[in-house]
């Protein structure tokens, strides 16, 4: 019997979507997250990763990348 798992749902959640390219803007045209953002994703509390994914639909939007890849 295994014991159940502690994680928590976002604890695997990046998103990232393979297309790893920092644009003029400084941010990622695939996920649009900063450097920073990038850096330091591994060591976020789930907490931390979900305020970040927050802002990410509205930030891809207003550097106009697409969404939809």
């Amino acid at each position: 019997m295994t014991a159940p798992s502690r994680a928590t749902p976002a604890a695997g959640l990046s998103p990232c979507i393979g297309v790893c390219m920092m644009g003029a803007s400084g941010h990622c045209l695939g996920c649009a997250r900063t450097l920073e953002e990038i850096g330091t994703w591994s060591g976020l509390p789930a907490a931390g990763r979900l305020a970040v994914m927050e802002k990410l639909a509205e930030r891809k939007a207003t550097l106009g990348l697409d969404s939809h890849r």
